[in-house]
């Protein structure tokens, strides 16, 4: 049977593995000097960047040329790029793939590099950095990685498709991101979609046609954000093209379409979607949910709810002193527990009098809240809808077909990221990650709340830090740790208003 793919590859490697290339040069090679890359940009009504953009390109010394393909604009997006000093064509057909075909023929040079027309923020030298790998023959197609992680489409539908259908891709940073770089020849035989999906397309068809990817790390850069009725068309496009390239490759099945939707689900409690929806607040207010927002445990409800109340004492009593051996060990508890036992039991805790009033003042005066728990997503995030906060970071549970396998997924937030000095599992290294979040403005102003001694390492990075109702004498004890018997002690503190 005619494998297209197979054909495609075949195709490919004779495209880029010619020996007077340039793409068979080794690592110690020096680089051209010469300009070498044409870069194209896809513009639709980018009147406000668009001339910043290629004088930027123009102004790297690997540019030979600058096209602008023009997808209709009602502004003055060609005119203001004309006068840039780049090439402008009208797109054949609208749509940003039909945009990206059309500056494929035209071009001069055997290495092209894609940029977004509405970019800023760029550092210098990025085009040179995108076209070295394709140079020393390190890679076919070269996918740029910028900041920390992607926005919602990224996190919640790209990646954890990705992982279940294409997991040799899941380390892709940024499998959405428009700035690539890739040898002329090679695009010449990718399919380009003419929706949100035709990066990721343009990803998956050469990883599929037998091209090497690398990823080239450019620093920040500011991107226009969507809007959120184009992050739903996105969100479908994206699917789209995914399932596609799944369908042809032989990999889509049902179990697997199980799976990715328990990944999404998932990825909701990852650091990296958390950050994207912080958009510039510089305040931060972070609760724990376990003795602080409710008095009670999840676990222990749940474990009373389904049975296994004793043995979960037992682990409780015990005397195992690794916090990770524990959780672990409680998660099993719960193998083969129904998901509506666990959303039942999360729905009916009961929340400590004045929360919801604290919640909703501190995000009129410019706070994002979060819940910040050692249990299981599942149940931190239906209280977190319940008490109107923001997010909700936790470890996850796995089910498989809505039953609860036992297995606990630790949640890398808690992990420690780059500093020496932070406790290797803890709550504290969630906060880290907002203090180091390289989006502007910084986060300034950090309030925690908690209750027992496994908070006390967040209290203490915190600008303000609150125990209510302490379970330890060492929390009263702690210098900069104030005491409070209930929320309304807070509501003082936060006054009414912006």
């Amino acid at each position: 049977m005619w494998n297209p793919f197979l054909w495609l590859s075949n195709l490919v490697r004779r495209s880029i593995s010619r020996p007077h290339d340039a793409a068979s040069r080794t690592q110690t090679d020096p680089l051209p000097r010469a300009a070498y890359a044409t870069v194209v940009i896809p513009a639709l009504n980018e009147a406000k960047r668009i001339a910043d953009v290629v004088a930027y390109a123009l102004a790297d010394p690997a540019t030979s040329e600058v096209i602008v393909v023009d997808d209709g604009s009602i502004d003055d997006t060609a005119e203001l790029a004309r006068q840039a000093g780049a090439q402008v064509l009208t797109s054949s057909l609208l749509g940003k793939g039909a945009s990206m075909h059309d500056g494929i023929a035209p071009a001069c040079s055997d290495l092209l590099v894609y940029l977004d027309g509405d970019l800023s923020g760029l550092r210098s030298g990025i085009i040179t950095d995108l076209c070295a790998p394709l140079l020393r023959g390190d890679a076919d197609f070269v996918k740029a990685r910028f900041g920390r992680g992607g926005g919602r489409v990224t996190e919640l539908t790209a990646k954890p498709m990705l992982k279940i259908f294409f997991p040799e891709l899941a380390h892709i940073s940024q499998p959405l991101g428009g700035i690539i770089a890739a040898r002329k020849p090679l695009l010449q035989t990718l399919t380009l979609e003419d929706g949100y999906g035709v990066d990721v397309g343009l990803m998956l068809d050469a990883h599929l046609a037998g091209a090497k990817l690398v990823e080239v790390d450019i620093g920040s850069l500011q991107h226009d954000s969507q809007p959120l009725d184009d992050l739903v068309v996105m969100a479908n496009d994206v699917g789209r093209v995914i399932f596609s390239r799944a369908k042809a490759a032989g990999r889509l099945h049902v179990e697997q379409i199980t799976a990715m939707y328990e990944t999404q689900r998932q990825a909701a409690a990852e650091i990296s979607y958390v950050l994207t929806r912080r958009r510039g607040r510089e305040k931060l207010l972070l609760l724990d949910l376990d003795g602080t927002v409710t008095p009670s445990r999840f676990a222990v409800e749940l474990a009373r709810a389904t049975g296994h109340e004793a043995a979960l004492m037992k682990m409780l009593d015990g005397q195992v002193d690794d916090a990770v051996t524990r959780s672990e060990g409680i998660a099993k508890l719960f193998q083969y527990v129904h998901r509506t036992h666990f959303e039942r039991v999360a729905r009916s805790l009961v929340l400590r009098p004045g929360l919801i009033e604290l919640v909703n003042r501190m995000r009129r005066r410019g706070f994002m809240v979060g819940l910040v728990s050692d249990t299981y997503f599942i149940a931190a995030e239906i209280v977190r809808r319940r008490i109107f906060a923001d997010f909700a970071v936790a470890h996850t549970i796995n089910f498989d077909n809505d039953v609860c396998t036992g297995k606990l997924r630790l949640n890398p937030a808690f992990m420690a990221d780059s500093c020496k000095d932070a406790p290797r599992m803890c709550k504290s290294n969630v906060l880290r990650h907002f203090l180091d979040d390289l989006a502007l403005p910084p986060v300034k102003t950090t309030w925690v709340v908690g209750d027992n001694v496994n908070d006390l390492e967040l209290m203490r990075l915190a600008d303000c830090a609150f125990a209510i109702d302490p379970k330890s004498p060492i929390l009263a004890n702690e210098p900069g740790v104030t005491s409070i018997e209930s929320f309304s002690d807070l509501l003082a503190l936060v006054p009414i208003g912006r």
